[in-house]
């Protein structure tokens, strides 16, 4: 299950990172494409553009849906959810570092400045 797991974020920040992917979750996010419409901000072929979406259409970032022949883009967030998740792990991390660093400067200060009561005004 862990294996399993792990896979899929790698597949998701592969994924991620990408500009150009980026910025076409980006678009998605505010409603459906059709690829054309994706490639057009990049100046790149629709070969190109069909190669960045299969990357997201892999890692689950994004679903195509194909009516005739227009191929239709909708987001689906529920990958970056589990992105997140792993990086708030990491925010916590250094959330708890740099308060421990903010107390320590604090504790100095207060020894240089005895007559301070640690607050700036």
């Amino acid at each position: 299950m862990v294996e399993l797991h792990a896979s899929r974020l790698d597949t998701v920040f592969h994924a991620l990172g990408d500009a150009t992917r980026r910025r076409m979750l980006r678009e998605l996010a505010n409603g459906e494409r059709t690829v054309s419409q994706l490639a057009e901000p990049f100046s790149i072929s629709l070969a190109a553009a069909s190669k960045h979406i299969k990357a997201l259409e892999n890692a689950g970032l994004i679903r195509r849906e194909v009516r005739g022949r227009t191929h239709l883009c909708r987001l689906d967030p529920g990958p970056l959810a589990d992105a997140h998740e792993w990086l708030r792990f990491y925010e916590r991390f250094w959330t708890d570092r740099l308060d421990a660093l903010e107390r320590l400067l604090l504790e100095e200060e207060a020894a240089k400045d005895p007559t301070s009561t640690g607050e700036s005004q």
